[in-house]
């Protein structure tokens, strides 16, 4: 339990900082000046110090739920770092570090007490099952990524679609980046996405235990969420180059597959054991 109080004081070191780094540029918006940005991204690197600092000292494996979640919102927070360098006149932090914050704090809500080692000790990967886990948790991770990315041009879309379409000055409001350049953003996320998910899910599929029932394995909430996940990745990926669906409707079904993919990243894989659960 004392291990698990200190888990959650480090997730709410790199957690707060990330939240300090957010309403530092949220003030920005509303009050510009050169400060905010220099503040908030110094706030920034601090907690993704703390945050890189917490993974290599802790075994965070990427078929845990807890480890997903944290490596998952550790590769949006260089995401965040170098969007907001790159786009220095964007709202880029706005957008991604609440999804940052989000998942630190669903890593923590998911991880368990006796699940939980410190020191430094990387995490070793053994034959047969636990390596093709570690595989197939890689997989899903690198997925993830794509979705998390697509979700956040989809949400930035359909903010600057809505600017537009209510002729909102351009000098009024921060500037974000063209729909042209958005839509491409997730385009580009949905494929290269898709066939990581593919093969994460071919290689899940080969894990799941054949002494187990019917609903340990296939009816498994693990299962159901990443198959549903995948045909609505699928359902994108045929409406992104098979029809002329507009990109509205494309930003809304990322984003409904960002949250299937929460869901899926949440929920225990059926095939896990012991202390990978």
């Amino acid at each position: 339990m004392t291990v698990f109080l200190l888990q959650g004081i480090y997730h709410a070191c790199f957690g707060l900082s990330y939240l300090v780094a957010l309403l530092l540029e949220l003030g920005r918006l509303a009050r510009p000046a050169a400060a905010w940005r220099a503040t908030g991204l110094a706030f920034g690197v601090l907690g993704l110090a703390a945050h890189t600092f917490y993974i290599l000292v802790h075994k965070t494996d990427p078929a845990t739920p807890s480890g997903s979640m944290l490596l998952l919102s550790w590769v949006l927070a260089c995401f965040y770092l170098h969007g907001t360098i790159q786009h220095a006149k964007q709202a880029w932090a706005v957008f991604v570090l609440p999804v940052v914050i989000l998942l630190v704090a669903l890593s923590h809500a998911l991880s368990r007490p006796e699940t939980t080692s410190a020191g430094f000790d990387f995490p070793t990967w053994a034959s047969g099952d636990r390596f093709w886990g570690a595989i197939h948790g890689f997989l899903i991770l690198f997925a993830a990524i794509g979705i998390s990315v697509g979700f956040v041009a989809s949400v930035m879309y359909l903010v600057q679609a809505r600017r537009l379409r209510n002729r909102v000055n351009p000098g009024q409001v921060v500037p974000l980046l063209s729909l042209e350049k958005l839509e491409a953003m997730n385009r580009h996320a949905v494929a290269r996405s898709f066939p990581l998910l593919t093969v994460g899910l071919l290689v899940g599929t080969l894990l799941l235990r054949h002494d187990h029932s019917l609903s340990d394995n296939w009816l498994s909430p693990k299962v159901l969420t990443t198959a549903g996940l995948w045909v609505v990745f699928l359902v994108l990926t045929y409406l992104r180059y098979g029809t002329s669906v507009p990109p509205r409707r494309l930003a809304m079904l990322s984003i409904v597959a960002f949250g299937l993919m929460l869901i899926a990243l949440g929920t225990a894989h059926p095939f896990a054991t012991g202390g990978s659960q």
